[in-house]
């Protein structure tokens, strides 16, 4: 399995398509056996969601996310796990505990991407 996390550095970030990089973690069992640094190729609407398909994601976690976006990821069976916060590893070892829920928060205007709701 494989889980991406959209983040600033190793922390979770606010919005998914304005991220600076995806954390990818391999999970093996239930624990991470690989972590892999991508930079964020660029926001286009419609485009990152099937980017990450490409590399096999499985899992997004992150802050908040526009409703194109969780769209194209429920078409593709992808998790989407938004409401996230702090330590990305620390993020993913929660979902793999079982202990991350997504709390559904969804950003309708691009333009405010640091007012997304909670």
């Amino acid at each position: 399995m494989k889980i991406a996390v959209a983040s600033e550095g190793e922390m979770v970030t606010e919005h998914f398509g304005h991220c600076e990089n995806f954390m990818i973690f391999e999970i093996e069992g239930k624990r991470v056996a690989k972590v892999e640094i991508i930079p964020n190729p660029g926001h286009k609407p419609g485009f990152l969601p099937n980017f990450l398909n490409d590399l096999g994601v499985n899992v997004i976690i992150s802050g908040g996310m526009g409703k194109g976006a969780v769209d194209i990821f429920n078409e593709k069976d992808i998790e989407v796990i938004v409401g996230a916060e702090g330590d990305a590893k620390e993020a993913v070892n929660s979902y793999l505990e079982g202990s991350l829920k997504s709390t559904g928060s969804v950003c309708n205007e691009h333009q405010h991407h640091n007012e997304c709701e909670n």
